[in-house]
């Protein structure tokens, strides 16, 4: 609050002519540069107040204001999906603008941090790679993979997000499994080695705004496994595997066919790089974006 505060003051005394908030709690101090004269732009990354982490008391109140005041002070607001450009319409009558994330077309790196560090080589594992917070279907994950016969690992890579507690439970749901790994943050050589040696890549999210790390992933020429939520299946369209959100059984039982089928997952892998660099450009995002600003 703070943070987000002081920014939307110094912003508003300082020679700006557009200033560009990002997500929904920042959002709610827009009256500050526009009372000053300044252009507002907000960006919804996602319906944050829906997160399981601010479902009850202050947060979700003071985020969902934030949504509120967006929709009040913005002269334009960018939303990164169309599930959350229909929620703003439906919800309030706002008109926004679809302008979703952007990907370029990575360098792959072969397996050797990852060797030293976890024993994986190219294809060994499954992997999600992203917060560890309850909306992103972790849960489903583990218990859906514990079942799943195969020996390939299952990398979860990511830090926590104020949910220490959640972290916590999902290793006690995975220690009997000594196939599941969790590496906790990663960054640059680690990150990249991880995303271009994965067997497949899941996301089992409930939630999401637009998953940067699905579309990462897909650059990557990953063959990829997430929920059917419409921010996941209109990024993959079908171009990736698909289940049904928060259906273990489906999660697992899509999760073994494509450990079965190694053909399948080179297919997919062979399709997605391509599909996802073209589909979601970042010379077009920053385009379209300047072009936003100049209007």
């Amino acid at each position: 609050m703070s943070s987000s505060f002081f920014a939307a003051l110094y912003s508003a005394f300082g020679k700006y002519d557009v200033v560009h908030i990002h997500a929904e709690g920042p959002a709610f101090f827009a009256w500050l540069p526009k009372l000053f004269g300044k252009r507002v732009i907000v960006t919804i990354h996602g319906i944050d107040w829906q997160r399981e982490k601010w479902k009850s008391g202050f947060g979700s109140k003071f985020i969902r204001q934030g949504e509120k005041n967006a929709v009040k002070y913005a002269d334009e607001i960018i939303v990164l999906s169309k599930g959350v450009q229909d929620y703003f319409k439906n919800t309030y009558g706002r008109e926004t603008r679809f302008i979703p994330n952007g990907v370029n077309r990575p360098s792959i790196r072969k397996a050797k941090l990852i060797t030293e560090q976890y024993g994986l080589t190219k294809d060994s594992y499954v992997l999600f790679l992203g917060r560890v917070v309850p909306e992103k279907g972790i849960r489903y994950l583990v218990e859906a993979f514990k079942d799943v016969k195969t020996d390939k690992k299952l990398i979860i890579a990511g830090g926590s997000s104020d949910t220490d507690s959640f972290m916590k439970e999902v290793k006690e749901l995975a220690k009997d499994d000594d196939r599941i790994t969790f590496t906790g943050f990663v960054q640059e050589q680690l990150l990249d080695e991880l995303y271009s040696n994965s067997y497949i890549y899941t996301l089992p999210s409930d939630l999401e705004g637009m998953p940067l790390s699905l579309l990462e992933a897909m650059s990557y020429g990953n063959c990829c496994l997430v929920s059917n939520i419409p921010e996941c299946a209109e990024v993959v369209e079908d171009k990736a595997v698909i289940f049904e959100k928060a259906n273990v059984d489906d999660l697992r039982e899509k999760l073994q066919a494509l450990c079965d089928h190694p053909e399948k997952v080179a297919e997919y892998k062979a399709q997605a790089a391509d599909f996802i660099c073209k589909k979601y450009n970042w010379d077009e995002v920053v385009k379209r974006t300047v072009e936003l600003y100049g209007r």
